[in-house]
C-alpha cells in the first residue's frame, strides 16, 4: 500500500516504465536487436567490432560540441529521478543513496571494489573472445585531439553515474515501493544491466550480470551508491583511456591486428 504523499501502484509502475523507457531501458532493447543482428551475419561474434565512443563529426570543434551535448542530454533522465526521490528532509537524495558524509570512505572502497570487479573483466573479455561469444570492442575511435581524454572521462562518468543511479539506486527503491522482495530486486537490476551490454556479446552479458548482482548485493548491504559510482567510472576510464594504450601495444592479446 502506499504511503502518505506516495503514488500509488499502477502509477509507480507507469513512471518505472517512463523513466527506464528514456534510458536504461531503451538501450537494453537496442542491444537486443543488435545481438539478434550480429548473430545473423556471416562473420562469428569475434570477427564483429563494437565501438563504444564514436567520433559524431569530422569536424572537430563540432565533435566536441556533440560529444559534451551527448553527455548532458544523457544525464538527464538521472536529474528526473533525482526530481522523483527528492526529500525535503536531509539528505534530500537518501533514497536514492546518495550521501556525501562519508566520501572519502567511498571513494577507496569504489576503487578497492573496480579492482576486484575489474580485472577478473578483463579475463572474461578474453575468454569470451576466445570462445567466440563476444565482440572487439573498441573504446574509442576518437581523433587524438587536446579534449580526446577529458571527454573520455566525462563518458566514463556518465556511464557510472547513469547506470548506478537508475538501475541501483532509483530502481531498488521503486521496486522496494511495489512490495518486491530484496533478491528478486537484486536478479532483475542485474539482468537488466546485462541486456543493455548484450550488443558486446554473450560474454559482456555474462560479465555484467555478475557485476550487478555484486553491487546489487552491496547496495542492499549499505544503502550508498557513490562507491558503486566510483567503481564504475574508474573501470570504464581504464578501458576508455587505458584499453587503447595496451590494445596497441599488445595486439595479439586482445584480437587486434598487429
Amino acid at each position: 500500500m502506499a504511503g502518505p504523499g506516495q503514488p500509488g501502484r499502477s502509477r509507480l509502475r507507469v513512471e518505472v516504465a517512463i523513466v527506464l523507457g528514456l534510458s536504461l531501458g531503451a538501450s537494453a532493447v537496442y542491444s537486443v536487436l543488435s545481438i539478434a543482428n550480429r548473430l545473423t551475419r556471416a562473420e562469428s561474434l569475434s570477427q564483429q567490432t563494437a565501438t563504444l565512443n564514436s567520433s559524431l563529426s569530422d569536424r572537430p570543434v563540432f565533435d566536441l560540441i556533440y560529444q559534451l551535448v551527448g553527455i548532458a542530454v544523457d544525464l538527464v533522465p538521472v536529474a528526473l529521478v533525482a526530481y522523483l526521490l527528492w526529500s525535503e528532509a536531509r539528505p534530500h537524495l537518501g533514497r536514492l543513496g546518495v550521501d556525501f558524509s562519508r566520501a572519502g570512505r567511498d571513494v577507496l572502497g569504489g576503487a578497492g571494489l573496480a579492482l576486484a570487479i575489474g580485472i577478473p573483466g578483463i579475463g572474461l573479455y578474453l575468454v569470451g573472445k576466445a570462445l567466440d561469444l563476444t565482440v572487439t570492442v573498441v573504446p574509442t575511435d576518437l581523433a587524438a585531439e587536446w579534449w580526446t581524454v577529458p571527454v573520455l572521462l566525462l563518458s566514463a562518468l556518465r556511464a557510472g553515474v547513469t547506470e548506478e543511479v537508475i538501475v541501483v539506486a532509483y530502481l531498488f527503491a521503486r521496486l522496494r515501493d511495489l512490495g518486491w522482495r530484496t533478491w528478486p530486486i537484486i536478479v532483475a537490476a542485474a539482468l537488466l544491466r546485462g541486456s543493455y551490454h548484450l550488443y558486446q556479446g554473450f560474454g559482456a552479458f555474462v560479465g555484467n550480470v555478475v557485476m550487478g548482482l555484486v553491487f546489487g548485493w552491496l547496495y542492499t548491504r549499505t544503502g550508498r551508491v557513490l562507491p558503486l559510482v566510483v567503481a564504475h567510472l574508474l573501470m570504464d576510464a581504464a578501458v576508455f583511456v587505458g584499453y587503447p594504450w595496451a590494445a596497441a601495444t599488445f595486439p595479439a592479446a586482445f584480437g587486434l591486428p598487429g
